[in-house]
């Protein structure tokens, strides 16, 4: 009679079996690196969530307040969702803060202040990079000196000049200090360069000097092309800090008739003020604050949106992560 040999395989064992199955089941919670198991991406989606929440309730708040009509806003019932989606409360901000004259008015201050630091604040990057200077420390610690001052300490001497000038209810003091990278601001976007010209490698500059280029022809054609990154940094936060800022129009264009958005909406809630106190509180006062601040951010919103992808690069490749 023939004798048939049967190899049992080791995994078919019920205890091994078992012990595989736990296996993969702790792989799956815990996973087999820190960062690769459920438990891991469910915290990080948790904090994910709660953060995007904490900063979109506003607007979220904000969109939902200026759709509703009056029957919305009064019905308890509605919370988030408008029943009707009603525009008048939009309308109603648009023609107080006369929002195309605003509009055109920030979008040329905030352009033409973006363009000149984008500029000025490259060349002097680079020349503390890697230029040899007389007094290059020096003028590094008068340049972090000017980051720690604030603007409400040289206020007073500049408003004093631009009065001597006849420059008072003009844009002028205001995209002139751009030009030349004056304040924080400016202090700010040179040391961003400054990172990013000394990270660049050497040979570069060496090849272009033995072919006979001169320091402006180096600058401009190999240093400023790898610079994209940086540039739209820059070019992106000089954007929106001048699209936001207050304080200094405030100082230079009081009493002017052209006035930019950050403005306009100080001006729409006095307006608003004014009619509480002459006829009354009324249910669309703080939707129409609301709608007012909407159109004010809503211009750098559809910037970032486009322009997301791009900065996020350049913020790593810049080393403002670091």
């Amino acid at each position: 009679m023939e004798r048939t040999d049967i190899t049992v395989n080791p995994n078919h064992h019920p205890a091994r079996r078992k012990g595989l199955r736990l296996r993969r089941i702790k792989h799956i919670i815990v996973g087999k690196e820190a960062d690769k198991g459920l438990l891991y991406r469910l915290f990080i989606y948790f904090i994910l969530i709660t953060v995007t929440y904490i900063y979109l309730k506003p607007v979220f708040y904000m969109v939902s307040s200026m759709l509703k009509n009056e029957a919305d806003l009064i019905d308890p019932a509605v919370n988030w969702v408008p029943r009707t989606v009603y525009f008048g409360i939009l309308q109603d901000a648009w023609d107080i803060l006369h929002f195309p004259k605003a509009f055109s008015l920030s979008l040329m201050v905030s352009l033409s202040v973006a363009c000149l630091q984008t500029c000025s604040c490259a060349v002097a990057g680079y020349a503390f990079a890697r230029l040899r200077i007389p007094f290059k420390k020096t003028l590094f610690f008068l340049l972090l000196l000017s980051f720690i001052v604030p603007p409400q300490v040289t206020i007073l001497p500049n408003l004093i000049f631009a009065g001597k000038l006849d420059l008072i209810r003009t844009y002028i003091p205001i995209m002139l200090p751009a030009l030349f990278g004056h304040g924080f601001k400016g202090a700010v976007f040179v040391i961003i360069y400054r990172q990013f010209f000394a990270n660049q490698p050497k040979e570069l500059e060496e090849a272009a000097k033995i072919d006979g280029a001169s320091v402006f022809r180096i600058f401009y054609r190999v240093m400023l092309p790898l610079a994209k990154p940086a540039i739209l940094v820059v070019f992106l936060f000089s954007f929106v800090w001048t699209w936001n800022d207050f304080y200094l129009p405030s100082m230079y264009l009081t009493g002017s008739e052209n006035m930019p958005l950050s403005l306009s909406i100080s001006i729409a809630n006095s307006t608003i003020q004014q009619r509480i106190a002459m006829e009354g509180p009324s249910i669309f006062d703080e939707p129409l604050k609301m709608a007012s601040s909407f159109l004010s951010i809503l211009p750098p919103l559809i910037l970032y949106m486009f322009a997301q992808r791009w900065f996020v690069e350049g913020v790593e490749r810049t080393g403002l992560v670091e």
